[in-house]
């Protein structure tokens, strides 16, 4: 077993940057002969359905009125990933349609997926938590069904409760906490004060952030939960309230940067130039570890923040982005097999061969042992992409994607082992 020195690593992203882009090139050069093969044939087009099943929620509030209210999250993602597709599709004899489900906040799941495998839809972007997303890929229609969870972060997904129908093309909780952790300690921000939000999110995010901290070599020289009413900043008293609450929430142990766990946006907008010590935020709120961000302007990037915001009218969020990776992966798997058969697509997905650009450059695929989609890790701040994890030096006898989250020997998902 051969581990890469850290005078290797500039020629990995050079090769995995050229994994990511000879597709597409390879795909530009087939173009012109496949599209006059398609026009000849005259045959019919293959038609690959890809179904979206969510539920409809109250749209989150924002803290602030720069964010807009988004009521559509991840569903606009999907559908402009069905546009990308179609526009390669046209090349090669294939269409794609999107047939949505989406449910009333308590409507039955059963019937979703049912209504989909009555219209001979399997591939399903899953568009639902955790428990919602197990229960539906435990229903006898979803046993002949691949369905890409798109939103649920939950680590215990890709481990005890992982399932042979679920690809994850959102990042788990372990991994944004990896990201980040490699990145201070590539700043040597080693001493960590830990702020948790009240929230069941919160607890499982503090979790992956301290096995973060052990395996980067952080320490966490203090932990607090948040215990103040959060209130309102817009009223007359708000911002006196915040000012008074958030240096009590953040004394005790000098430290490196303050690092928060609030997945609901409850607190943590809140702290940064509130603090006891003048640190740092990082975390969910901050410098944040995202799938995807607005700041990315690098690797295509702008080019498909500018697509997406003329269709949606807003910018895209981590969920749209799952949302585009899941639907533009089966667009990947069949414009390389040139098929839409299930079994053939789905066999293609699971395996080494499977590649896909993603605009982070580097190729993204799908892991052996849990299902998960590696791919690097945006380390955002609020108007700048500050960094990209994984980080340089940070050694890998595979993939140095695999050095976020859970590895092939720590899984305890045993489906594909």
């Amino acid at each position: 077993m051969r581990f890469w020195r850290c005078s290797d690593l500039s020629i990995v992203g050079k090769r995995q940057r050229a994994a990511a882009i000879l597709p597409i090139v390879g795909l530009l050069t087939l173009l012109p002969a496949t599209a006059a093969l398609a026009q000849e044939s005259g045959g019919p087009a293959q038609t690959l359905m890809i179904g979206y099943l969510g539920r409809q929620e109250e749209p989150r509030t924002p803290l602030s009125f720069l964010e807009p209210v988004a009521t559509d999250e991840g569903l606009q993602g999907a559908r402009l990933a069905i546009a990308d597709n179609t526009t390669t599709g046209a090349f090669l004899n294939q269409t794609y349609r999107l047939v949505e489900q989406v449910l009333p906040p308590d409507g039955d799941l059963g019937a979703g997926l049912k209504a989909l495998s009555d219209e001979g839809v399997r591939f399903i972007v899953a568009d639902l938590p955790a428990d919602a997303l197990l229960a539906a890929a435990d229903r006898p229609e979803a046993r002949s069904m691949l369905l890409f969870n798109a939103r649920a972060p939950d680590d215990a997904l890709r481990n005890e409760q992982c399932r042979a129908n679920i690809l994850h093309t959102a990042p788990s909780r372990r991994m944004l906490a990896d990201a980040l952790a490699q990145y201070l300690a590539w700043k040597k921000w080693t001493n960590w004060s830990l702020l948790v939000g009240r929230d069941p999110g919160d607890a499982l995010y503090a979790d992956a952030v301290r096995r973060a901290a052990k395996r980067f070599g952080g320490r966490i020289v203090a932990e607090k939960t948040w215990t103040f009413d959060t209130g309102n900043r817009r009223t007359d008293t708000g911002v006196t309230t915040i000012q008074s609450d958030v240096p009590l929430a953040t004394q005790g142990p000098d430290h490196d940067v303050l690092v928060v766990a609030d997945e609901a946006d409850n607190f943590g907008d809140y702290l940064d130039g509130h603090t006891w010590y003048p640190r740092p935020v990082a975390g969910t709120q901050g410098l944040t570890a995202t799938a995807w961000s607005r700041v990315n302007e690098q690797w295509g990037g702008t080019q498909l923040q500018a697509r997406f915001e003329k269709q949606a009218g807003r910018w895209m969020t981590p969920r749209d982005y799952a949302a585009w990776l899941a639907v533009r992966s089966v667009g990947e798997a069949a414009s390389r097999t040139n098929g839409t058969g299930f079994d053939d697509l789905a066999a293609y997905l699971h395996s080494p061969d499977f590649e896909l650009a993603g605009f982070k450059g580097e190729a993204l695929s799908f892991r052996k042992w849990d299902g998960q989609m590696r791919q690097p890790i945006l380390i955002a701040g609020p108007r700048m992409l500050v960094s990209v994890s994984p980080q340089e030096g940070f050694l890998h006898p595979v993939s140095t994607l695999d050095t976020l989250g859970d590895d092939a020997p720590e899984t305890k998902c045993r489906l594909n082992r």
